[in-house]
């Protein structure tokens, strides 16, 4: 039996502390807001009970951040895409901005598992004003179980409406794909960081961005395997593939900690449930 889960969040401003409204059906979930940098940021972590997606689930999330807000949004563990027998598992996230919004939306990766057929969509819209700062991570199979991604198919769906679009589908039985010199080159993880805004990033402030992940991907063991770009005015991007999700993650989080620091004037604060 296929399940439909919707999600909708809502961040708010009540006086001094930002507050997430949400409603759900079907097994999604928010758990209790967390103030570890005080009232002004609002962290919440995205449950999903069941832990992962058959073919014909459906995941439909849709994030609003109202204007003078500044929310954060994870997950406690990957999302995972489990062996379909032909139907669609599909993930659909859609998130709006209000002007002069913040929000970091850091979900661990998307986990696809030999044989599924899954689909990964999120969409991103935001007003003048308002500041994205996200990531994408995919894993292909379980490398370290020895449960390898060599059936199945993934589609990754990523964008701003009108201002920038990225779409792929991996399909394990394309060897040239996984493992040609050209394609994954036998690297079993993509992600994707991002910093998006409502407006023309001023052009000091994106060389800043860039140069600040340029040098943290010198220093790194994927120093040959990622690097940054400014796809359009409104967006700068890090772009990796590892053999695991670990070194991603690693690289990605601190690029994400620089940036947060260099673009908003923000330290260091990671979600809690990444420590545990």
């Amino acid at each position: 039996m296929a399940w439909q889960a919707n999600l909708n969040l809502a961040y708010e401003r009540h006086g001094e502390r930002v507050v997430a409204r949400h409603e759900h059906s079907g097994p999604l979930r928010i758990l209790q807001s967390l103030y570890p940098e005080g009232d002004a940021i609002c962290h919440n972590v995205l449950v999903h009970p069941p832990g992962g997606l058959v073919g014909g689930d459906t995941l439909d999330i849709a994030v609003q951040v109202a204007s003078n807000t500044h929310g954060l949004v994870t997950t406690p563990g990957a999302t995972r895409f489990y062996r379909s027998d032909g139907p669609l598992a599909l993930q659909t996230t859609r998130i709006t901005m209000q002007a002069d919004s913040r929000l970091e939306w850091l979900p661990l990766e998307a986990l696809c598992y030999s044989d599924c057929n899954a689909e990964n969509r999120l969409v991103m819209a935001l007003e003048p004003g308002a500041e994205l700062l996200g990531w994408d991570m995919t894993a292909l199979g379980l490398p370290n179980a020895n449960l390898p991604f060599v059936k199945g198919s993934f589609a990754q769906h990523i964008e701003v409406p009108g201002v920038w679009l990225e779409r792929g589908r991996i399909n394990a039985a394309d060897t040239r794909l996984m493992d040609g010199p050209t394609g994954l080159n036998g690297a079993r993880c993509m992600a994707s960081l991002f910093f998006v805004t409502g407006a023309k990033i001023e052009r000091t402030r994106k060389q800043q961005a860039l140069d600040i992940a340029r040098d943290l991907i010198a220093d790194s063991e994927l120093v040959q395997t990622a690097g940054a770009t400014s796809p359009n005015p409104q967006v700068i991007v890090v772009r990796v593939v590892a053999p695991l999700v670990e070194p991603a993650m690693q690289l990605l989080r601190a690029i994400r900690n620089a940036w947060r620091q260099e673009l908003w004037q923000l330290p260091t604060c990671n979600p809690r449930i990444w420590a545990m």
